[in-house]
């Protein structure tokens, strides 16, 4: 009887990956983020993992030899939900509407802090 591999999640791959590079503070390569995450994953799931978040604008790259170094785009995991928030908002077509929806959907302590973060723009 063989074992197959857990197949994890890719929302899971991706959060390790930018976990990643979020730790490592420099652009890394495929073969840097593998080494990083000391784990079985293949080199070439990793380079596709950072294909699909740089087609998605979450990282960048440049040229680094033959291939590319990543670096985020956001600069944590709060700034990444942002980014999906704006993202989301931008696909609706009645902004209002989103945004009344979404702040009606917030509760009291949020609301609130909504509100402080707003009057602090102001």
């Amino acid at each position: 009887m063989s074992h197959s591999p857990v197949r994890r999640p890719a929302g899971g791959l991706e959060a390790q990956v930018l976990a990643a590079l979020w730790a490592a503070r420099t652009p890394l390569t495929p073969q840097d983020v593998q080494a990083a995450l000391g784990d079985d994953l293949a080199r070439t799931t990793i380079a596709t993992i950072l294909a699909r978040l740089h087609d998605k604008g979450t990282v960048e790259r440049t040229r680094a030899g033959r291939g590319f170094a990543y670096t985020p785009t956001v600069e944590d995991q709060a700034g990444l939900a942002a980014r999906r928030m704006r993202s989301e908002l931008d696909r609706g077509q009645d902004r209002s509407t989103v945004l009344a929806r979404f702040v009606s959907d917030l509760s009291a302590e949020d609301e609130q802090l909504l509100r402080d973060l707003l009057g602090e723009a102001t």
